[in-house]
């Protein structure tokens, strides 16, 4: 086992690096054990052995838990540039067999991952790069603590909102999809290609949950109304909000290259801001893995093939 002192020059061992990182991604010690299969006591003696070889306290009691002291945190970014020297090292290698191969982890949006994921994976099919998909729908705080189990994270925001980046978050936006109004057939708006907040003031809406792009933009429609909407029903699942709007038990604002359902009019709506932007989400230096840059370049040639006929688009 690797060690040292402060006057010395310690030697921060790498996979005690890791565990460090690991703590300020999951926030306790029993999160840590769990995702790195090891026991808490392992853990724990693990971060004693990196404070000795830092010469300086990493933790400090916070109740019944620990929490990072300011060297801790200080600690943590420099751990992030360790670790991405060790996967540059590594990418550096599969460039000299020519070919990036590997499995990325890569967490999506519901929505996000419907229109974009089976582009991605075909674009991906000869390239030897194996994604590992998983939905993840969560509003923009909750992103960073994602990074501690994927290598990619698509996101979606409003896009007045702001990004999630930082010191330990770097970000991409993809893409731009504007927000419609999605009303059932034999509405008196259904025949009109664009509408103004002023004529939604008396609907009821079926939303999504808070801290989501689309409940941003409804609450827009609500400050230059004036009226607060009246929401009867909060899913996450559009084709759930889909159905609900065709069966006629209120209007709702739908991302506009999720809209499916054959019955529903679209309609362009006129005076807000309203679209969400889709980022991806990487830890800092994450593009120079191989296998890494070949995903987010997948994507990049997915997000094109979506939105290259949107100006040419109607609504219906």
């Amino acid at each position: 086992m690797d060690s040292g002192t402060a006057d010395g020059g310690a030697s921060l061992g790498i996979e005690r690096l890791r565990i460090l990182r690991e703590l300020a991604d999951r926030g306790t010690v029993a999160e840590v054990s769990r995702a790195l299969s090891m026991t808490p006591s392992a853990v724990s003696q693990q971060l004693k052995v990196l404070a000795r070889e830092a010469g300086v306290p990493l933790l400090e009691p916070d109740g019944r838990r620990v929490r990072l002291t300011d060297a801790g945190r200080a600690l943590v970014v420099r751990a992030d540039d360790v670790l991405a020297a060790m996967e540059r090292a590594v990418a550096e290698m599969a460039l000299y067999r020519r070919s990036p191969r590997g499995q990325v982890r890569v967490a999506l949006f519901p929505s996000g991952a419907a229109l974009l994921l089976p582009r991605v994976l075909a674009a991906l099919a000869d390239s030897g790069v194996e994604v590992f998909a998983r939905d993840e729908d969560v509003p923009p705080t909750g992103v960073p603590r994602l990074l501690a189990d994927y290598d990619v994270v698509l996101t979606h925001r409003d896009e007045r909102a702001p990004s999630v980046a930082g010191p330990r978050v770097d970000t991409r936006v993809l893409m731009r999809e504007p927000i419609d109004v999605v009303v059932p057939p034999g509405h008196r708006l259904a025949g009109q290609g664009a509408v103004v907040p002023a004529e939604l003031a008396d609907e009821t809406w079926l939303s999504v949950r808070g801290g989501f792009p689309v409940d941003d933009v409804l609450r827009s429609i609500a400050t230059v109304t004036g009226v607060q909407p009246r929401i009867a029903q909060r899913l996450n699942d559009f084709l759930v909000i889909e159905e609900l709007v065709a069966s006629g038990y209120g209007v709702a604002l739908m991302p506009r290259f999720s809209v499916r359902h054959p019955e529903l009019a679209v309609l362009r709506l006129a005076g807000v801001r309203a679209a969400r932007l889709y980022e991806l989400v990487t830890r800092p230096h994450a593009e120079n893995r191989p296998a890494i840059a070949t995903v987010l370049d997948a994507f990049h040639t997915a997000a094109t093939t979506v939105t290259a006929p949107a100006d040419r688009r109607t609504t219906r």
